[in-house]
């Protein structure tokens, strides 16, 4: 049974959320992966979101784009966190995308990452699960010290060949 749901809009959105996707596969977290449209389908929509959490679902991660009501919607409706993704758009750059998700209005949270985070996104989504699960939190230790190792490898290439050399 999942315990995430990535949503997105339009499978334009794909290359975001797979990263989301990823980061969740290497945590050992189960997901969901949907292709939903609240504008364009709005019966389907309602259903998946009205349903998430009688499925199992714990943490809604939800990218949109230009009007980005993707995650305002489904924070409307979960009763669960949503993480919102802005995603880049070539009119204003995921301004556009970023204001809609950061500005809910009071009482309908979505905790909103970087312009294209999706990284982000399903680090907060393990990090949300491993309040109450301890194995996870371990996973999450190690994935950051496998980070540390790398910052500390580049810095010690960097100190053996200088920097013209790296």
């Amino acid at each position: 049974m999942a315990q995430v749901s990535i949503v997105m809009g339009s499978d334009s959105d794909m290359p975001v959320m797979a990263k989301a996707a990823d980061i969740l596969e290497q945590l050992g977290i189960s997901y969901e992966m949907r292709i939903i449209s609240a504008h364009r389908e709005p019966d389907v929509f309602f259903d998946y979101a009205k349903t998430a959490e009688e499925r199992g679902i714990q943490v809604v991660i939800a990218g949109a784009g230009m009007a980005a009501h993707l995650p305002g919607m489904c924070a409307a409706i979960f009763p669960m966190p949503v993480i919102g993704i802005p995603m880049h758009t070539t009119s204003l750059g995921g301004r556009d995308s970023l204001y809609s998700i950061v500005q809910m209005p009071s009482g309908i949270p979505v905790a909103t990452v970087a312009i294209g985070g999706g990284v982000n996104a399903g680090l907060l989504a393990a990090r949300i699960l491993a309040v109450s699960d301890t194995a996870l939190r371990e996973r999450l230790k190690a994935y950051a010290a496998e980070m540390k190792e790398g910052v500390e490898k580049k810095d010690a290439r960097l100190q053996e060949t200088g920097y013209q050399n790296y």
